[in-house]
């Protein structure tokens, strides 16, 4: 019998996480009851194509009084499974179980790394509520197994975050291009918020030290921090590159603007998984991407793309090779089509974890 699922996240941005929250509303929804819960006015809010949205909002003070109002709704809607995935809901979560007379089970989904022991009082309280974690790579996975007590530790499972190419929209490709300024240009691209974490900063200075070939980046995300942003301007007109950085802003059309890259970039120092490097890959475009955490699960290096020290005379040397070897960049692109399609392919994923939420 299907069970009733609620998916929770009161992120204010709008990330991976986030996009994959909506993910699975979308997809859950087609095989059971499955309702939404975000915050009030938040990006997910407004991303999310839904009207019978289950709004909460944080309260850091009185936790009890959110907790409550989620009790309350997990009871007057037969909840059986809460599916959260934002770390920081995790009090609200575990209060509005024990507040509410159906008790569902609880599964987080781990997007983030977990870096120290979770055996004070309140920790082994809150874990021992939760019933099962969805780790998104393997490395989370021994995390969790290492520094959550064994005796509270829930059943783990280890999911990877899947991904399609949609259908593309080639007129909005072709406007993009002519917008852009792009014809004839070599485009190196980075998709993600606008945080220094991201390292669009080392893209900016690789670039630079490119200037005298025909290589444009392309900056694609909305900034978490104006200032940074700003700042991020400032880098360029001082490197006297305006004509070839571009910065989009926020955009719903991501895979449409990953078609424009010659080569995609992830520079973040340690990203947990990595989902920008398969959606460059299910789009048939050449990864490149930071030699530590998720990427070591996705990337083969010069097989299906390319992994780099993180500071920018790697980034510069992986762009240059990739600009001047066409026939590498083809074969690692479609080699890493072939991977996303096979591995990451996100019907297939998002089956899986339907899989662990609705078992035992």
């Amino acid at each position: 019998m299907s069970k009733n699922i609620l998916e929770l996240c009161l992120s204010p941005d709008l990330g991976g996480l986030e996009l994959f929250v909506s993910t699975c509303f979308n997809d859950f929804k087609t095989k059971t009851n499955c309702k939404i819960s975000i915050a009030p006015n938040s990006k997910l809010d407004s991303y999310l194509d839904e009207n019978d949205k289950f709004y909460i909002k944080r309260n850091k003070l009185f936790p009890i009084f959110p907790a409550l109002k989620l009790a309350k709704f997990i009871d007057e809607n037969n909840i059986d499974i809460i599916h959260f995935h934002w770390t920081k809901d995790i009090n609200l979560v575990v209060l509005g179980k024990v507040f509410s007379r159906r008790k569902p089970i609880i599964v987080q989904s781990r997007h983030m790394t977990m870096t120290r022991f979770k055996d004070d009082f309140y920790h082994k309280w809150l874990y021992s509520k939760i019933d099962k974690i969805h780790a998104v790579t393997y490395q989370v996975k021994s995390q969790l197994e290492k520094f959550i007590p064994k005796s509270i530790l829930p059943k783990i499972e280890m999911v990877h975050i899947g991904c399609e190419a949609s259908n593309i929209n080639t007129k909005i490709v072709d406007e993009l291009k002519e917008t852009y300024h792009l014809s004839g240009k070599f485009v190196v691209g980075i998709v993600g918020r606008i945080e220094e974490a991201k390292g669009q900063y080392l893209v900016i200075e690789a670039i630079s030290k490119l200037r005298h070939l025909p290589i444009i980046g392309l900056i694609v995300g909305d900034a978490m921090d104006k200032n940074y942003l700003n700042e991020l301007k400032a880098k360029v007109q001082k490197l006297g590159l305006e004509e070839k950085i571009i910065f989009t802003g926020f955009t719903k059309d991501v895979n449409e603007h990953i078609q424009l890259f010659d080569v995609s970039i992830l520079a973040t120092p340690k990203e947990t998984f990595g989902l920008v490097v398969i959606e460059a890959m299910a789009n048939g475009i050449c990864v490149c991407a930071t030699n530590q955490g998720g990427p070591l699960e996705i990337i083969d290096d010069m097989v299906d793309g390319l992994l780099f020290q993180r500071d920018s005379d790697s980034i510069k040397e992986k762009i240059e090779l990739l600009y001047t070897n066409s026939e590498l960049k083809t074969k690692l692109a479609n080699n890493g089509k072939l991977k996303a399609d096979k591995l990451f392919n996100k019907n297939m994923q998002l089956e899986k974890l339907y899989g662990v939420l609705n078992e035992g």
